[in-house]
């Protein structure tokens, strides 16, 4: 039977719940117990799909095509597992799925309510992962705040696991700020004093605290939280700000949270195996050299909106021991007579990520053409391979309205267009093409050398693809179609064998990028650029 930790916050949003949630399921997983990890959700929206990423930032998407919170990407990172459609949970699936019952009859003509449909609805999602996953502990995060109208049912739901689970199944992580106050130079706890109490009024007892500070706290203010919150001394975990993420498992470590949790749950307390962890703190805190990276996109303006990018851009970088520092590059100001050569200037390497609708594509086209005809080490994801034959058509084939139909439906040389299956379709949310597809490589190309392999299984997130009635005169012209999806003759790679490094995907490969383990594109596309 799985074990459950579910994790919390309050006072204020933005505290670190996934990496705190992430950092608990790497140390457990490395005392050698099998973890799953959910984030649940308290928005309507059935999942970020249809979200600006300008206000939600990323969608991740799973290998199974589920369009999740950008905590997931964490998660994925920290654990190193692959997650799946349980993973994410919103009130606006659980609704769903309650409304859909209700239409069919399910609840025999019972009043539905909240309280119990809308908090069974959650314990099954809880308990569906602790049965599919097969892991021994499900960590969940919920999302929000303590206090949040939104965010109730599924703390009445967790409150009613704890209720039926009991304390050696259940263990309950709330996160809180410790404020620090200026002039009187002083740490104040009545904030988490109040949030718990805000959190046992809802019927939920903590059973760890974790204190987001600038510093540690005192003993004596511990001991003062553990009177006031009914937590033990020992069970109040510092987290303090830290130069990089990857420091904060091991400040856990360190406080013993995972020893605190395996007690509580009665199960042995293994040896950890955390030393490749440690070695990757030292390799990054750590690296000798700098090289930069422009980075063009339209949503600059959030970061997290291609946090997963970023983080794999850091992941090849560590391998190669060199920090990579981010130009952001809003592709919108390169349509105003921008001077490329002024914006790139200090640049060893230029990403075009993925992204949606017309504004911009202009300004990353330029980009594209900028490191083509420069020979600048360059990759581009998902639309920023469809934009890469689209430059190629115009510049290189002088097929000079080479469009796409997502920017202009009426284009006579639609390079890029909607796949036939997308044609019919009315809905927006959850209707792209998702989640991991097969992908056959061509040997003797740049994408079989970084892969080394035959075929590859990558993740998906988009509704149009490249059209395979230009792909001989491409070729004539020089690009290489690397890699292919033979099922439905689909293009997922491009490359140009004459350039010193320009390769292109219609896929994410940003998803499976680790910490240790560097994906094989951007593995490649940062040894280029600092070389």
């Amino acid at each position: 039977m799985a074990k459950y930790v579910f994790v919390t916050g309050g006072v204020v949003s933005g505290l670190g719940k996934g990496i705190t949630a992430s950092s608990i399921a790497l140390l457990l997983k490395a005392r050698g117990y099998k973890v799953f990890m959910q984030k649940f959700d308290p928005y309507i929206n059935v999942d970020p799909g249809t979200m600006n990423p300008i206000q939600h930032g990323e969608v991740f998407v799973t290998y199974d095509g589920c369009e999740t919170d950008l905590d997931l990407g964490h998660y994925e990172r920290f654990i190193d597992e692959e997650l799946n459609y349980t993973s994410n949970i919103t009130s606006g699936k659980i609704y769903k799925s309650v409304i859909d019952k209700e239409r069919h009859g399910d609840y025999l003509g019972a009043t539905v309510q909240v309280v119990p449909h809308i908090t069974n609805e959650i314990k099954n999602k809880v308990y569906e992962a602790g049965n599919t996953s097969g892991a021994n502990i499900i960590i969940t995060e919920i999302g929000g705040t303590v206090g949040d109208i939104e965010s109730q049912c599924f703390l009445e739901a967790i409150r009613q696991i704890q209720y039926e689970k009991g304390q050696s199944d259940t263990f309950f992580v709330h996160c809180t700020l410790i404020p620090y106050i200026y002039g009187s130079n002083e740490l104040k706890t009545k904030p988490t004093q109040n949030s718990v109490r805000d959190l046992r009024n809802l019927g939920i007892r903590p059973d760890a605290l974790v204190c987001r500070a600038p510093f540690n706290t005192t003993q004596a203010m511990k001991e003062k939280l553990s009177m006031f919150c009914n937590v033990p001394v020992e069970n109040i975990i510092d987290s303090v700000d830290v130069k990089n993420i990857y420091d904060i498992p091991i400040n856990y470590y360190e406080q013993k949270i995972d020893e605190i949790i395996l007690k509580q749950f009665g199960l042995d307390v293994r040896e950890a195996n955390i030393d490749y962890w440690k070695k990757l703190i030292k390799t990054v805190d750590n690296l000798k050299n700098e090289i930069e990276i422009s980075l063009v996109g339209k949503y600059t303006e959030l970061h997290d909106a291609y946090i997963s990018v970023v983080e794999s851009l850091h992941h090849a970088g560590y391998k190669h021991n060199v920090k990579v520092n981010i130009n952001w590059v809003d592709s919108e100001q390169l349509e105003k007579d921008a001077d490329l050569k002024e914006v790139f200037k200090n640049s060893k390497g230029i990403i075009v990520p993925g992204g949606f609708g017309s504004r911009g594509i202009e300004g990353m086209i330029k980009a594209i053409t900028y490191a083509r005809e420069n020979n600048i080490p360059y990759l581009g994801l998902c639309l920023g391979m469809q934009l890469s034959v689209i430059e190629f058509a115009r510049n290189v084939c002088g097929i000079k309205d080479a469009n796409s139909t997502e920017f202009n439906p009426i284009c006579e040389n639609p390079i890029i267009d909607l796949m036939s299956d997308q044609k019919s379709v009315v809905n927006m949310g959850g209707t792209l093409r998702l989640g991991n597809y097969e992908c056959s490589l061509l040997k003797d190309t740049l994408a079989y050398a970084d892969y080394k392999k035959d075929k590859i299984l990558e993740r998906h997130r988009h509704r149009y693809e490249f059209n395979n009635k230009y792909k001989d005169v491409l070729e004539k012209h020089g690009m290489v179609f690397s890699g292919m999806n033979e099922q439905a003759n689909l293009v997922e790679i491009i490359e140009l064998p004459k350039h010193k490094h320009f390769i292109a995907c219609q896929f994410h490969p940003e998803f499976k990028s680790r910490p240790t383990k560097p994906h094989p594109l951007f593995d490649s596309f940062i040894k280029a650029s600092k070389n």
